[in-house]
C-alpha cells in the first residue's frame, strides 16, 4: 500500500530538503539576540517615561527630616498618580515634577501604610499614563524594567528579570503584605514607588524596597494588588479592612482527618479564641476549630489569611455547620466579611472537633 503513495510524499520531501526548509531553525548569535534584548527595554522605556514622575515632599511631620523624595507613575489622563505610602505619608508639601520637567504640586488623595500604597493628584489633564498588567500571569525569568529617580537622578532605567512570585515582607505598619514581586531590576533610595514595568510597557509592580547590604534582592508589589488599593483610595481616601475577631496558629491536621475529608493539606489554621460576640463567634467559629480554607482556596497558615481579605465585598454569608454522619468529625461551611466597612467577617470551611 505504500507504494501507492510513493508519488505523492517523495516530491513533498524533495521539495523542502533545500537550505530554505521552514523545518530547520537557524539559531541567533549572540549580537543579535543583545541587540533584541536591548531594543526591547529601550522601547518599553521610551514608552514609559513619559508617565513617570519625580516626587519631592517637604516638611514631613514624622522621622524629623525636612526633605525627601521619591518616584510615581501617572495611572489616569487627569492626574492621579501612584506612589509608595512611604514616600508621602506625613508630608505637608508634595511637588511632582513631570518628564518634560513641568512642576506641579501635589495633593494626597489616599494613603495606606498597610500596603505601602498611596494615590496623590496633580492639577493637569490629558496625561500620558501606565496601564496595568495582570500579575497572576508572570512568570519567573521574565524581563522586568524598572525606572525612577533614584538619589535624584531622574528618569534612570534598570533591567533585570522577575527573580520569585509570591514573597511575603512586612510593611512599615507591621502588617504582613503578600503577593510581593522579587527583582533583580537594581533599585536604589529614591527608586520606591516608580513602576516595575515588562516588555511591553505595563506595570507589574510598583517598586517599594530593597535590601542594602544584599545584590540584587529588590522588591515590588505586584500589580494586581496595587491596582485594587489604588482604585480604593481613590474613591474613599482609605481603605477599610474587615476583620475576623478571632486569635489562631497554625495546626497540622491529623492524617486521618485528612484522608476522611479528603483535603489538599495537612495544614490549617487552629481557633485559639474568639472575641465575644465578634464576626467569628457569630459565625460559628468556635475554639478549637481548623480553619482549612477560604472560598476554595487552601488555608496552611496565618500568613495566608491576607488572602481572605480581598474577597471583601463578594461574599454572602452561611453559618449552618453540614453534619457527617461518619465518625465524630463534621465540616462547617461559612463566609463573612459582607462590603467593607461592615462588623461581619470572613468565614472559611473548617474541621470541627465534636
Amino acid at each position: 500500500m505504500l507504494s501507492e503513495f510513493e508519488p505523492a510524499w517523495v516530491p513533498v520531501l524533495l521539495a523542502h530538503s533545500g537550505d530554505d526548509s521552514p523545518s530547520v531553525r537557524r539559531s541567533l548569535t549572540d549580537h543579535q539576540l543583545l541587540d533584541a534584548y536591548s531594543e526591547t527595554v529601550s522601547g518599553a522605556a521610551n514608552d514609559v517615561a513619559p508617565a513617570v514622575v519625580n516626587i519631592q515632599v517637604r516638611n514631613r511631620s514624622l522621622g524629623g527630616r525636612g526633605e525627601g523624595g521619591g518616584s510615581g507613575f501617572i495611572i489616569a489622563p487627569d492626574g492621579f498618580v501612584l506612589t509608595n505610602s512611604h514616600v508621602v505619608h506625613g508630608a505637608k508639601s508634595i511637588e511632582v515634577t513631570l518628564h518634560d520637567t513641568r512642576t506641579f504640586t501635589a495633593a494626597l488623595i489616599g494613603d495606606d501604610p498597610d500596603t505601602d500604597l498611596a494615590v496623590i493628584r496633580i492639577d493637569s489633564a490629558q496625561l500620558p499614563f501606565l496601564s496595568f498588567a495582570d500579575s497572576k500571569k508572570l512568570r519567573v525569568g521574565q524581563i522586568a524594567i524598572a525606572i525612577g529617580s533614584p538619589y535624584g537622578f531622574q528618569q534612570t532605567v534598570t533591567a533585570g528579570v522577575v527573580s520569585a512570585l509570591g514573597r511575603s515582607m512586612r510593611a512599615q505598619s507591621g502588617r504582613l503584605m503578600d503577593d510581593i514581586i522579587q527583582t533583580d531590576a537594581a533599585l536604589n533610595p529614591g527608586n520606591s514607588g516608580g513602576p516595575l514595568v515588562n516588555s511591553s510597557g505595563q506595570v507589574i509592580g510598583v517598586n517599594t524596597a530593597v535590601i542594602l547590604p544584599a545584590q540584587g534582592l529588590c522588591f515590588a508589589i505586584a500589580a494586581n494588588m496595587a491596582q485594587l488599593v489604588a482604585a480604593w483610595l481613590i474613591r474613599d481616601g482609605k481603605i477599610r479592612r474587615s476583620y475576623l475577631g478571632l486569635a489562631g496558629q497554625n495546626a497540622t491536621i491529623h492524617a486521618r482527618l485528612v484522608r476522611h475529608h479528603k483535603l489538599s493539606n495537612n495544614q490549617g489554621v487552629l481557633v485559639a479564641g474568639t472575641e465575644p460576640n465578634g464576626p467569628a463567634q457569630q459565625s460559628s467559629l468556635a475554639e478549637g476549630d481548623i480553619i482549612i480554607a477560604f472560598k476554595g482556596s487552601p488555608i496552611s497558615s496565618i500568613p495566608s489569611r491576607a488572602g481572605w481579605r480581598r474577597n471583601w465585598n463578594q461574599i454572602d454569608f452561611d453559618g449552618n455547620p453540614r453534619r457527617r454522619d461518619e465518625g465524630p468529625d463534621r465540616i462547617a461551611t461559612g463566609a463573612a466579611a459582607p462590603p467593607i466597612g461592615s462588623q461581619h467577617s470572613a468565614a472559611a470551611c473548617m474541621l470541627r472537633k465534636s
